[in-house]
C-alpha cells in the first residue's frame, strides 16, 4: 500500500506549546467572548498564522444543509469564494482531516499528495507545505483550519499541537455560532414567508376589487397590478395595499 506523504502525529502523546501563553491566552479568551462568527473566525486564522509563521490560512466550516465543508476564513483575500469553495466528507487532505479527525502535516510537495484537491483559485494550493487540522465540537467535525507555507516547512510537534489545541478549544464557541447563524437564518426565512404570503393575500385582493371595478378578468387584473407596480417602481404590495384603502374608504364615504 502507498503510503501518505505526510507526517502523522500522535495527538494524545502530545501537548500544547504552553511556552507560547500569548496563543493560549487568547484561546482563553475567545472562547468566553461574545464574537460574531466572523471575528471568531478572524482570529482563528490570526492565531493559526502566529503559531506555525505560515503564509496563508484558511477555515472551512461545515454546512448543516449539505454537510459540505465551505470555505469561510482566509488570510490572503479571497472575498468571491467565501461561501462558494466546497469540499465533501473525505474529500481532498481536508475532507480527509474532517472524517479522520486527525491532523495532516505535509512538509513537502504538498499537492502531489494523492488525496489534494486543487482549486485554481486558491493560490495557496500551490504552496509546497501543507498543515490540517480539525475542528471538533462534541466529537463532532465542525470545520478544518490549513495553514500553507509557500516554501518546504517541517511542522514541529509544537506547531501541530498548537493548533489542535485552538482547533479542540474553540470548537465549542464556534459550534455555539454556527447554531446562532442557522437560527438567524431561519428567522429570516420565516419572516419572508410571512411577507410573501401577505403579499399575496394583497394582490389577491387587490385583483378582485379590479374585476369588479373595472370588469377585468383575473389576469387583465393581475398584469394591470404588475405593470402598473413596474411604472411607478413600486413594490406590488404597496400598490395593492393602496387599492384595498381606496376601496375601504369609499365604502366609508357610501355607508
Amino acid at each position: 500500500m502507498r503510503r501518505y506523504a505526510q507526517s502523522m502525529v500522535d495527538m494524545e502523546t502530545m501537548e500544547p506549546n504552553t511556552s507560547d501563553a500569548t496563543i493560549l491566552h487568547r484561546v482563553s479568551g475567545i472562547v468566553s467572548s461574545e464574537l460574531s462568527l466572523d471575528q471568531m473566525l478572524g482570529e482563528i486564522v490570526g492565531l493559526a498564522a502566529q503559531a506555525t509563521s505560515c503564509d496563508a490560512c484558511l477555515v472551512y466550516l461545515v454546512d448543516s444543509n449539505t454537510g459540505e465543508f465551505v470555505l469561510r476564513a482566509s488570510q490572503l483575500p479571497h472575498a468571491s469564494d467565501l461561501g462558494a469553495l466546497r469540499m465533501k466528507m473525505g474529500e481532498g487532505v481536508t475532507g480527509w482531516v474532517a472524517e479522520h479527525q486527525s491532523p495532516v502535516a505535509l512538509k513537502a510537495k504538498a499537492s502531489a499528495d494523492p488525496r489534494f484537491k486543487m482549486f485554481p483559485v486558491l493560490v495557496e494550493d500551490t504552496y509546497e507545505a501543507f498543515l490540517s487540522v480539525p475542528l471538533v465540537n462534541k466529537g463532532k467535525t465542525i470545520g478544518v483550519i490549513n495553514a500553507h507555507h509557500r516554501d518546504a516547512h517541517a511542522h514541529t510537534p509544537e506547531e501541530i499541537a498548537t493548533v489542535s489545541f485552538i482547533g479542540e478549544q474553540m470548537g465549542s464557541a464556534i459550534a455555539k455560532s454556527l447554531l446562532e447563524e442557522e437560527n438567524a437564518r431561519l428567522t429570516e426565512e420565516s419572516a419572508e414567508m410571512k411577507r410573501q404570503l401577505e403579499t399575496r393575500k394583497s394582490v389577491e385582493r387587490a385583483k378582485g376589487i379590479l374585476q369588479q371595478r373595472q370588469g377585468l378578468s383575473e389576469e387583465e387584473a393581475y398584469l394591470r397590478l404588475r405593470n402598473e407596480s413596474r411604472r411607478l417602481r413600486r413594490p406590488m404590495k404597496d400598490l395593492a395595499d393602496a387599492i384595498i384603502l381606496s376601496e375601504e374608504l369609499t365604502r366609508k364615504e357610501g355607508a
